[in-house]
């Protein structure tokens, strides 16, 4: 399964993650994750730095940080940088926003268009008061901007590295996040999960989603045998060509 990767948006986005933060796993994480939730309420710095390798959950951190900041009524955006065919004027009023999240920064650095952009965003999101929250593979000094002013504004703040969940920590979501679909899944079935599919927490996430679709469908609960044709299902999808795929509509992730 692929991810696909406000003003007016011209992509597709992923929505915020209705539990907000209660949904996000912070095993091994517990300084990040509270630092986030800070910053989410509104009690903590106004701008934080996340980092860490492919997979370590940055994605799923942020989109349910989104989560937590959309239930207070507050208007949202979660950027995936690394979208194709984004434009450096997809930052623009962005601060018009109260909480900007920046996924995959590693996308644009290197591009002093881009770079400029993001500059010019922190520096009005900071006037504004607007709360930014940045996520990228690499520590700011790793990241390779050419830009030194934003290397400084980038470093300027708390800075924390997400460490990617252990084998007892992603059965944990599957069991939690079963647990609040209704679903149940059993110790065989989370292991059958575990062998057959990616197991970042993003994909992992939007795995019970479907099978909570499924099983609303079917009017049932999971079993070993209905998760080996829903993967079965979902990884033919994926081997279809690019241009097969079905174009997905902007979302927006204003309140309401």
């Amino acid at each position: 399964m692929h991810e696909r990767h406000p003003p007016q948006l011209p992509l597709a986005l992923r929505q915020p993650e209705p539990g907000g933060l209660d949904g996000f796993i912070a095993h091994g994480n517990a300084a990040a994750v509270a630092a986030v939730r800070q910053w989410a309420d509104g009690s903590g710095e106004r701008y934080l730095y996340i980092h860490g390798a492919a997979s370590s959950g940055k994605s799923q951190l942020l989109v349910c940080a989104a989560g937590e900041v959309r239930q207070r009524g507050l208007g949202v955006v979660y950027l995936p940088l690394d979208t194709p065919s984004l434009t450096p004027d997809v930052l623009d009023d962005l601060e018009q926003r109260d909480a900007i999240l920046l996924d995959a920064l590693q996308a644009i650095a290197g591009s002093p268009a881009w770079e400029r952009a993001l500059f010019n965003l922190y520096n009005r999101a900071r006037d504004a008061g607007r709360r930014l929250l940045v996520a990228a593979r690499q520590p700011t000094g790793r990241l390779g901007l050419r830009l030194r002013d934003l290397t400084s504004r980038l470093a300027a703040g708390p800075s924390y590295t997400l460490k990617p969940l252990s084998d007892n920590g992603r059965a944990e979501l599957l069991r939690i996040g079963a647990a609040q679909r209704g679903l149940r899944l059993g110790e065989a079935m989370i292991s059958y999960i575990l062998s057959r599919c990616p197991r970042d927490p993003g994909t992992l996430t939007r795995l019970l989603d479907e099978i909570d679709r499924t099983a609303l469908a079917e009017q049932r609960q999971p079993s070993i045998r209905s998760l080996g044709r829903l993967l079965e299902r979902l990884e033919q999808a994926d081997q279809r060509p690019e241009d097969a795929a079905a174009p997905t509509s902007p979302q927006q992730t204003d309140p309401g």
